[in-house]
């Protein structure tokens, strides 16, 4: 059953506070894409995602909304930074890359899958297996009143318990072939050959080699090698492909960084218009060599992000800004947007450091003053220092429980509450340093 923009909206709402035109417009985005679908395949070639422009500040949730988004539909998702890239001839990553690591991502995806559905089969056999290696132990350790029989049904029931785990054994293990990888079409890549797999090959085959082993190590080892055998490699590829090239999301960040800047020199903007129209042919649509295959970005969906506090999005040149038809402007988070952040997502910061202490023995609680007092704080630093977004409740909290989070003993179980007290008695030398800086020149 695929997800209704309301029910998107509501599933990023679990983990991502306000920002709801946002969070509308991708559901939006990726609503449309199961409607095209839908469509017969003529008119779905004509369909393709309108792009998402996003404006915001650091940490309103502008890299998790992507994020999210391509989890909840098992969509290939990369992340880049525009900083990274630089013009085509020049240090820095080829922008094509991005395509080849959204295809990477597929291929793991895809062959995770495969391997849970073949995963049932493979434990038994690798339990049959174990059983074979321990068999000899166990007869030699048995007085001689069990069968075979039982003497593999007791091993059976061991190794599912978990209760041979640490026991060593040695079992012979394949060594597969180092890859060495070569480029006949010189660097360009997308076209490497494994030149130590056809050395091993031609080599007499894979070599095997005695090794030492626990049980459990030997199990996820046979495990794999038998999934591996069991999933078809290029129907993997086929469908990892297609994955990529239909449903792969590509989060562009700091895309502002490599806009245009009034009052800079002319070199810099003509290096940062390189940058954008490099990246432009694979955001208009063109067909990208992956050493899987070649892949065509016309239906991925771009999603670029920027601060743009330095620079407008019409900084960006026009070719680029006409693939981002669709504009979002993200707001500062405020003190109200703080308290829920603490408290209502299932991802809340409270919790993770609620939960990090109990491995201690730790109880935390907080009091609802002092959450309150802690969202204020963060709140506060941020208007009056660098703007960090939610980012700056890490580093009020770190700030606030660092003693307690030194001096926690997993020998010691006790209980803490913080109040709106012990807040301000700990965080009043950061709000006093917030103070004085703005009388610094």
């Amino acid at each position: 059953m695929e997800l209704t923009p309301k029910q998107i909206v509501k599933e990023l709402d679990r983990y991502i506070i306000g920002q709801n035109d946002a969070k509308i417009a991708v559901a939006i985005a990726l609503r449309n894409r199961y409607r095209r679908s839908r469509l017969p395949e003529d008119m779905r070639e004509e369909i393709t995602p309108k792009n998402i422009l996003m404006k915001g500040p650091t940490g309103v949730g502008k890299t998790e909304i992507a994020r999210r988004l391509a989890k909840l539909v098992r969509a290939p998702f990369v992340k880049v930074e525009a900083t990274k890239f630089t013009e085509v001839g020049y240090v820095g990553r080829d922008v094509e890359s991005i395509i080849r690591d959204l295809v990477e991502v597929a291929i793991r995806m895809v062959k995770d899958e495969k391997f849970k559905e073949v995963m049932p089969k493979a434990t038994e056999i690798a339990e049959n297996q174990l059983v074979d290696l321990l068999l000899p132990i166990r007869k030699k350790a048995d007085t001689g009143e069990k069968s075979d029989a039982q003497l593999r049904e007791e091993l059976l029931s061991e190794i599912r318990a978990g209760h041979l785990d640490g026991i060593t054994i040695e079992m012979e293990i394949k060594q597969q072939p180092k890859p060495i990888q070569i480029s006949p079409g010189g660097n360009a890549p997308g076209n490497e050959i494994d030149l130590g797999n056809i050395f091993g090959m031609f080599g007499g085959g894979v070599k095997k080699k005695k090794r030492k082993l626990t049980v459990k190590q030997a199990m996820d080892f046979i495990v794999n090698q038998e999934a591996e055998k069991m999933v078809d490699q290029d129907a993997i590829t086929t469908e990892a492909l297609a994955r990529a090239e239909q449903d792969g999301v590509v989060f562009l960040d700091e895309i502002d960084k490599v806009a245009a800047r009034a009052g800079r020199d002319q070199g810099h903007d003509v290096s940062r218009e390189g940058v954008q129209r490099d990246i432009l042919p694979i955001v208009e649509g063109s067909t990208v060599q992956t050493k899987y295959g070649s892949i065509r970005t016309d239906f991925i969906l771009f999603i670029a992000a920027g601060a743009f506090h330095m620079s407008k999005m019409e900084d960006l040149i026009p070719e680029l800004q006409g693939r981002f038809p669709i504009r979002v402007e993200l707001d500062n988070l405020t003190e109200e947007d703080f308290v829920k952040i603490l408290t209502e997502p299932d991802n809340a910061v409270l919790k993770q450091y609620k939960a990090l202490l109990a491995v201690d023995g730790v109880s935390l609680n907080f009091d609802d003053d002092a959450i309150r007092e802690i969202a204020r704080t963060a709140f506060y630093e941020n208007e009056n220092s660098e703007n960090l977004g939610a980012r700056r409740l890490h580093a009020v909290l770190e700030h606030l429980l660092k003693d307690i989070l030194y001096e926690a003993d997993d020998n010691v179980t006790k209980e803490i509450n913080i109040t709106k007290q012990y807040v301000e008695e700990h965080l009043a030398t950061s709000v006093r340093a917030a103070n004085l800086r703005k009388y610094i020149l």
